[in-house]
């Protein structure tokens, strides 16, 4: 069944829908035709899609903290949502070791307010929790990791991530057992990168930010080993995980990860030369002097033969083609003088993915 007949019609309730990742989504399954109620906290940049796209007036958004259980409890009890799929989070590893506080409250605490709400409404439906390819216990060797290999995080929001992760399965196992009417699955992808994403700390973003500034990108870690794929990527993942959920029921609702092919695993420094390379106009890096880096992993390969045979999902972009699509469609958003150019841009770049 494809993607708009599963989700035309559908209550779905997106959480995060204000950040990179959400607003995409949102973009996305408004396009498929479903009733979207998003929530979020304030974007944190008018340069992203959420703003540039106006994403707020093309679904129902509600601008809300998913640590507030009760607001969580009612926003789900009022829509009461066939389809969840919870994006909220604090995303960066360096802000974690800031604020470590922060992260285990909104990635933790934060789950279970969203699977809380989930379970007191009582409303029967398809939940997909995202998580992270940073939840696994990385040894820093070269293997991939799998579904059922143990969680764990050196830093905070790993460590929060792989907390997420039992999270979800204690809500599975304690209150969504296989004869109830919720199917709850988690989702696992690698380094996303896309354009409209301006976090702090990112390796894409920090290009484009010294680029415009007319500087060299500092880069902290070339070589580190990241599984580098393009957000349309792991969204795509996530609606056929949710449209699985929907046919399929219990005997999806367990851990999948999401990630690239595994020739594009590359290095940092790597991605950084492709990236100058298609900007062009003598953009250029140069390794970061400062040797006093919080840890940050350095080699993360995710295994996805399993969403591959058993989902029928696979990736459709190429490392370079992933780089490349990336950087010009940051040019494209930039460059777009109103929000039907923007919406024009992302409606062509699902369409170029084979969204539709």
């Amino acid at each position: 069944m494809s993607l708009d007949t599963t989700y035309a019609g559908k209550r779905v309730w997106l959480t995060g829908d204000t950040g990179f990742k959400g607003s995409w989504l949102a973009f996305w399954l408004q396009r498929l035709g479903a009733e979207v109620r998003g929530v979020g906290l304030e974007p944190e940049t008018d340069e992203g899609p959420f703003v540039r796209a106006d994403v707020a007036n093309m679904i129902q958004h509600e601008t809300a903290d998913i640590r507030d259980g009760e607001r969580m409890a009612a926003l789900v009890r009022d829509f009461a949502p066939e389809v969840v799929f919870h994006l909220a989070a604090q995303a960066l590893v360096r802000r974690s070791y800031a604020d470590p506080v922060e992260t285990y409250d909104t990635n933790v605490l934060g789950t279970v307010h969203v699977l809380e709400a989930v379970r007191r409404a009582q409303t029967p439906c398809a939940v997909v929790v995202v998580t992270s390819d940073k939840c696994y216990g990385n040894r820093e060797e070269d293997v991939a990791y799998r579904e059922d290999d143990p969680m764990g995080g050196h830093d905070p929001y790993s460590a929060s991530k792989g907390c997420e992760e039992l999270v979800a399965a204690s809500y599975r196992n304690a209150y969504f057992a296989p004869e109830d009417r919720v199917h709850l699955a988690t989702a696992r992808a690698g380094n996303v990168i896309g354009p409209g994403d301006w976090a702090a700390d990112r390796i894409v973003p920090d290009a484009v930010r010294a680029i415009r500034a007319g500087e060299t990108l500092l880069v902290r870690n070339p070589r580190a080993v990241r599984p580098w794929q393009h957000v349309l990527e792991p969204l795509g993942g996530y609606l056929r995980l949710g449209q699985a959920l929907l046919e399929q029921g219990a005997a999806v609702a367990e851990a999948w990860n999401f990630g690239p092919d595994p020739a594009s695993a590359r290095d940092v420094g790597t991605l950084a030369t492709l990236c100058c390379e298609t900007w062009g106009d003598g953009a250029t890096w140069q390794a970061a002097p400062d040797p006093a880096n919080p840890h940050e992993a350095h080699l993360l390969q995710l295994a996805i033969e399993k969403v591959t045979t058993r989902l029928h999902w696979q990736p459709r972009w190429d490392f370079e083609t992933t780089v490349r699509r990336t950087v010009e469609g940051y040019r494209a958003m930039l460059e777009a003088p109103d929000v039907g150019a923007v919406r024009d841009f992302m409606e062509a770049e699902l369409a170029a993915y084979g969204a539709f």
